[in-house]
Formats: C-alpha cells, sequence, structure tokens
C-alpha cells in the first residue's frame, strides 16, 4: 500500500471509530433507531479499507504481469501479438470495421441480404 492509500486508510478507520462512537452515545441517549443507523453508517468506511487494500493489490498484479510481459522476447508479449492476429482475421471487411460490425461491403463474402419482407 504506498503512502496516500494508507493515509486514506487511516482517514476511512479515524472516521468509522468516530461514528462507532456516536452510535454508542446515541443509544445511551436518543432513539434506537439513531444508534442503528449510525452503526451501520460506521461499517462504510470500513468497506472502503478493504476495497483500497483489493486495489492495492490489483495494482501489484497488473504491475507483475506487464514486467513479464515487457520484452518482445517474452510469452507475454507473443501472446497479445496472438490475439490481435486472431481478431483481425475474423474481421469481414473494412465496412464491417467501420460501422462497429452492423455493414459489410459488397464483396464481403459474409454479406447477409437484407430482406423487405417481414
Amino acid at each position: 500500500m504506498n503512502r496516500s492509500a494508507g493515509l486514506l486508510s487511516a482517514l476511512y478507520l479515524a472516521t468509522s471509530t468516530g461514528l462507532a462512537w456516536t452510535a454508542v452515545h446515541a443509544l445511551r441517549h436518543d432513539p434506537p433507531w439513531a444508534a442503528c443507523l449510525l452503526a451501520a453508517a460506521s461499517l462504510v468506511p470500513v468497506i472502503a479499507v478493504v476495497r483500497e487494500s483489493v486495489l492495492g493489490d490489483q495494482r501489484r498484479a497488473l504491475a507483475e504481469m506487464l514486467g513479464r510481459a515487457a520484452g518482445p522476447d517474452r510469452p507475454g508479449a507473443r501472446a497479445a501479438d496472438d490475439v490481435v492476429r486472431a481478431e483481425l482475421d475474423t474481421a469481414c471487411c473494412e465496412r464491417w470495421w467501420t460501422s462497429c460490425g452492423t455493414d459489410h461491403d459488397s464483396a464481403c463474402p459474409r454479406r447477409v441480404p437484407r430482406s423487405s419482407a417481414a
């Protein structure tokens, strides 16, 4: 976890602690529904801390994957080239690309003639 994520997590935990303390205070002096509402609100920053840690783990995993596939002679680079080549091979024609797959050139073998019959 980097410094800004750690600072943000500390702020989240401080907010959660403050809301929990307010919930306890509300339980003693206010209606029970207010205490329940504040107790539920104190869980939201805890969820945010968990989310920050998950995002940090995902960033580290992505950095490792990019590090492994960085070189042109690495297997990750070949896999990316294979994916792009397969996508290009499945394309029909120029008009299909420019119309987002809704129209075909007149000479395209995959063109399906449209019928006016309902």
